[in-house]
């Protein structure tokens, strides 16, 4: 398939608590079974290289989801933006809120990557990868084991027979890596500029003003 066919929606939480997290989870699968009924191939990549079966559901903060296929132009936009959840928390059950939110956002593929990589800091390694015995059994250095080496992440694509094919797929499950790595760099930013801000509202002012002309009192 082209770029062109192929979309990337990022399903995040944001700041949200675990019942967002939990919603973050249903909509994936939910996104899955939806692809699968048009004839769509879905991908999922998770923070940590968690897969959706071993991942806990309540602390799936985020998961990117990659979409391929025809007319994936119209599945992506349906669910591009805010999904609300409404239930009660299946964690506080006596807790009043019962609307929970998760945001859809599409991330550029093909020439525009996010995650714009230099690949003189690549690192490709190639082994043989196991598997069952027999006619099956895999007899050339197919899989591949790809290191980005500023950040030392590494992941490794062995699910293909054509080495040629594991290198595009660690290539992508790099991507979605690096691509976790900045949010939860950005969400840190974030939460010390939150914490930073409570810090001054909580604080003692040694000076005040009010008023458009900023008179002090």
């Amino acid at each position: 398939m082209s770029a062109s066919q192929k979309r990337r929606l990022l399903v995040t939480s944001g700041d949200g608590p675990r019942e967002c997290r939990l919603a973050v989870a249903l909509v994936v699968r939910r996104m899955e079974r939806e692809a699968a009924a048009v004839g769509l191939s879905v991908s999922i990549a998770l923070p940590n290289d968690m897969r959706m079966e071993d991942a806990p559901a309540k602390d799936l903060a985020s998961a990117l989801v990659t979409i391929d296929g025809e007319r994936v132009d119209g599945f992506a936009q349906r669910w591009r933006g805010t999904v609300r959840w409404t239930a009660p928390s299946p964690f506080r059950p006596h807790h009043k809120r019962q609307n929970w939110f998760v945001g859809v956002f599409a991330v550029k593929t093909g020439d525009d990557l996010l995650c714009r990589i230099d690949r003189n800091d690549l690192r490709f390694e190639t082994f043989r990868a196991g598997g069952p015995g027999g006619q099956h059994q895999n007899t050339t250095d197919s899989a591949v084991r790809l290191t980005h080496l500023p950040s030392g992440i590494s992941v490794i694509a062995k699910d293909e027979r054509s080495q040629h094919r594991n290198k595009q797929m660690a290539l992508e499950r790099l991507e979605a890596r690096l691509y976790f790595a900045q949010q939860a760099e950005a969400m840190r930013q974030r939460s010390a500029e939150n914490l930073l801000h409570k810090r001054v509202e909580r604080g003692n002012p040694v000076r005040c003003f009010k008023g458009p002309g900023f008179l002090e009192t």
